[in-house]
């Protein structure tokens, strides 16, 4: 792990000043930048891999509709932030990137997709690429999926103490509980933790946590030494850190 974070880790990209969060401009730059990158993938409704972050398109392309309920061909005529990009299939990503700098790959949440699909889908995505990577996920499932086809790679668990807020459902909310609390990490079994920086100082569970430990999503100077006072990495985006 510790190869693998050997620098902040630029999330969705090193995006900003027109270039949009995960897109292959934001992609390149980082590489240009020798940023590790963090991005998001997802499947859309044919089963495409595609690097998207918000489980709605409104923010980024100005739709109402679930990336999960578009086809790929539907989620490739739309343009990231008002630019001419295109949402990434995961396999530009890895295209764009060719090992150049190291992926922190988080696989997003999917309400009905099991932990087996998404990993076998991203295991046979990552086949014969030659670059450095981890993956991460909210979902323990999914993280204790990869790490059964691909014991070699390091993956981890994200988490913090504001996931309740994203809804209130009671299965949300046991959900949440679980994840903030780290209850699952007995069985997920990560090589490390992704916590929200501001968070760590709140958790003692986070701060016990043995292993490695990455604070996202800090976003200044400020931030970053509040996050390096309990991380080993940082995950960063809006400002370059020194």
């Amino acid at each position: 792990m510790k190869t693998f974070c050997s620098a902040p880790v630029a999330h969705r990209g090193l995006h900003g000043d027109g270039i949009p969060e995960n897109s292959l401009p934001a992609f390149r730059r980082a590489c240009e930048k020798g940023f590790p990158i963090e991005t998001d993938v997802r499947f859309s409704a044919d089963g495409a891999l595609v690097v998207f972050h918000d489980d709605d398109l409104s923010r980024m392309a100005g739709d109402g509709r679930n990336v999960e309920s578009c086809t790929l061909e539907e989620l490739r005529a739309l343009r990231l932030g008002g630019t001419d990009e295109k949402i990434p299939t995961f396999s530009e990503l890895l295209n764009e990137v060719k090992g150049a700098v190291p992926l922190l790959i988080e696989i997003k949440p999917m309400d009905g997709v099991k932990g087996k699909t998404i990993a076998r889908a991203l295991s046979d995505a990552l086949a014969g690429y030659g670059g450095t990577y981890a993956v991460q996920s909210f979902n323990p499932l999914y993280v204790r999926a990869y790490k059964k086809l691909h014991p070699e790679i390091k993956c981890g668990v994200l988490s913090s103490l504001k996931l309740s807020e994203k809804g209130d459902p009671l299965k949300r909310k046991i959900e949440a509980h679980l994840l903030e609390r780290l209850r699952l990490n007995f069985y997920a079994k990560p090589d490390f933790l992704s916590f929200h920086f501001s968070d760590y100082a709140k958790s003692k569970r986070a701060r016990k946590f043995k292993k490695f430990k990455l604070a996202w999503t800090v976003r200044s100077p400020e931030d970053e030494k509040i996050a390096r006072e309990y991380a080993d990495e940082i995950i960063f985006e809006g400002y370059l850190p020194t």
